[in-house]
């Protein structure tokens, strides 16, 4: 992912690694890869890959290789990469190495590889203990980076289990509301379509226009409100309308969520789709790409949603939103 312009001072190997969970928006898991790349001293992109078992063939872990390449070539230019690993020493020494190896036969600078098992650091390409101690060096939860990044809004949490909550559906009372306002709104919505389809165009205006306002002026949608505005996107004029006016700041990330949350299962795609968008220009592409994922797990052929899931997987930054979107609008039939 790439991310906002927020500086963090990182002084050491340690530093980097108490970065890597804002960078991400979640603290990877063992058995994890993380790619920093760098342009001169700033941090441009961070990309996270489950590692292959350690009894796999050489032959995952450089095809885990060929696929990050060229994702973290699209970031030219930069000048070099770090590559970070998570877990034991005999799982993640070697797989680094490996992979390290690739990037620079692929024409990289690979600066340096770290392992983080527990909460210590080691620099595997350091081999003096006076500053590189071989048990690692210990993390420092409360470092000037965690303090830095908490102050610039920048959130770690504590995995993608964490990220995934955010946009669970409801379940109990709260999904039984929704169900029956859906039923209502989708009798409004049969007799609204009786009077011709700019009847529907302009209700989804006003029912884009007063959600975001309502949210804006801190107020949380109703279930009517909420099921009103879900059929409603189904449209793709109304969709792209409420894309256009969802702006890249945490109250709309926030909005979209909740609305992924409570809207019925078959009207999922358009609000977690507007989620993901919201996400990525903020620069979150952990959730973005979740997102995105739950509006494909509905409903796999949902266009837009497959156009961002493969622009975060290539590793492109969020000024091809545009182009994303005007894609998608020259083919409306599966939007």
């Amino acid at each position: 992912m790439s991310f906002p312009d927020n500086k963090l001072t990182v002084r050491s190997p340690a530093d980097l690694v108490t970065a890597v969970p804002y960078l991400l928006g979640f603290r990877p898991s063992d058995g994890s890869i993380v790619v920093l790349a760098s342009r001169d001293r700033r941090v441009v992109f961070a990309a996270r890959a489950d590692l292959p078992g350690p009894d796999a063939p050489a032959s995952h872990l450089l095809d885990l290789a060929a696929n990050l390449i060229p994702v973290v070539r699209r970031q030219r230019p930069i000048t070099h990469i770090m590559l970070i690993g998570y877990g034991d020493a005999e799982h993640v020494d070697p797989a680094l190495r490996t992979v390290g190896e690739a990037f620079t036969a692929g024409g990289m600078t690979v600066r340096g590889l770290l392992r983080v098992t527990g909460t210590r650091v080691v620099n595997l390409d350091c081999d003096n203990p006076a500053c590189c101690p071989p048990q690692g060096t210990p993390l420092d939860p409360a470092s000037l980076v965690a303090v830095q990044a908490t102050a610039a809004g920048l959130v770690a949490l504590p995995d993608r289990a964490a990220v995934a909550a955010r946009f669970a559906p409801v379940g109990g009372a709260a999904r039984a509301g929704i169900r029956r306002a859906t039923r209502a709104a989708a009798a409004r919505l049969k007799t609204l379509n009786t009077a011709g389809s700019g009847g529907v165009d302009e209700a989804g205006v006003q029912a884009v226009r007063d959600a975001l306002r309502q949210h804006d002026g801190g107020s949380r949608l109703t279930d009517d409100e909420v099921a009103w505005l879900a059929l409603l996107l189904m449209r793709p004029s109304v969709r792209d309308l409420a894309a256009d006016l969802t702006q890249p700041h945490d109250g709309h990330v926030t909005f979209w969520a909740d609305i992924t949350r409570r809207a019925e299962e078959a009207l999922v795609p358009a609000p977690a789709t507007l989620l993901a968008l919201a996400a990525w220009r903020c620069g979150d592409g952990a959730l973005a790409a979740m997102a995105a994922e739950r509006a494909l797990q509905v409903d796999p052929a949902y266009q837009l949603a497959n156009l961002l899931l493969q622009a975060l997987h290539g590793g492109l930054p969020p000024s091809v939103f545009g182009q994303a979107i005007a894609s998608a609008r020259t083919n409306p039939s599966k939007q």
